[in-house]
């Protein structure tokens, strides 16, 4: 079992798995939301940072270990570590950032200190609305033409790609504020209805397999050891990378030629939704 999607640690472990792993206990765990604007989902209490999950995103929690949670993120499957104090109850989320960020404010009102900057993908539960702001159960205001209802997509990937255009490059980063290459993949195909998992060797099993003299087309996917892009037309791509350190446009065959010869490697598949 891959480690990254298995629920279970060495003192819990989710019921789904009795009979699969050993564990002193079992869970059918409790679904919280995310309560900040991204949190990491590390490896460990103490170690690295895996991915993250953005604002109002659900996970279910198996375990709350000296001020730790143990989850498994609903969007991906994503098991770690998550900082108890950055989640909270669940509640049905009613909309979701549709911009490249936006930001909660304490009161309807943009001269106000924001009280987080929130991620393209971040959910919220709005409750009612003031003028051009809807308010959410926990009593702040996000701009409501920042917002799409939860069901609405966007569906053309590479225009979601894009919005990330300049984001620094963050390994396991999954918000607006820094973004890998699988991440920048992840979100944009979530916002356009896509399943998607959370690391390029998992994405790699997406759509079907492009033989090599396929003329390419837009939100094509490229794939190397370790790394993937979307395609935006049959001579350019776009990348989260740590060559430019953001996420960028990038010629197919510069980028193909810069890749192998940096020691990484040739294209390993091509794969089309």
């Amino acid at each position: 079992m891959d480690p990254r999607l298995t629920p279970a640690n060495t003192r819990i472990a989710h019921d789904g798995l009795r009979g699969k792993v050993d564990a002193p206990a079992f869970t059918r765990g409790t679904w919280r939301r995310v309560a900040t604007g991204v949190v990491d989902i590390l490896k460990s209490a103490d170690g690295p940072r895996n991915r993250q999950a953005l604002m109002g995103e659900r996970v279910l929690q198996l375990e709350d270990h000296e001020g730790f949670a143990f989850v498994q993120a609903e969007k991906d499957g994503y098991v770690g570590y998550v900082a108890s104090a950055q989640l909270t109850d669940d509640a049905q989320a009613t909309h979701w950032v549709c911009t490249p960020g936006t930001h909660l404010y304490p009161a309807p009102d943009m001269k106000q200190r924001e009280l987080a900057a929130l991620s393209f993908g971040a959910r919220v539960t709005v409750v009612g609305t003031v003028n051009q702001y809807s308010e959410t159960d926990t009593g702040c205001f996000v701009p409501t033409v920042h917002l799409a209802p939860v069901g609405a997509t966007k569906d053309d990937v590479v225009a979601n790609a894009a919005l990330f255009l300049g984001t620094p490059y963050l390994w396991g980063g999954n918000s607006r504020a820094g973004i890998d290459c699988s991440g920048l993949v992840q979100a944009a195909l979530l916002a356009a209805g896509h399943e998607c998992p959370g690391d390029s060797d998992m994405q790699e099993a997406l759509g079907h397999a492009l033989d090599d003299t396929a003329p390419l087309e837009r939100g094509d996917l490229l794939f190397w050891k370790g790394h993937v892009a979307l395609v935006v037309d049959p001579t350019r791509m776009i990348h989260a990378n740590a060559f430019h350190m953001a996420v960028a446009y990038e010629g197919i065959n510069e980028a193909i030629t810069r890749i192998e010869a940096q020691g990484d490697g040739p294209v390993v598949a091509r794969r089309r939704l």
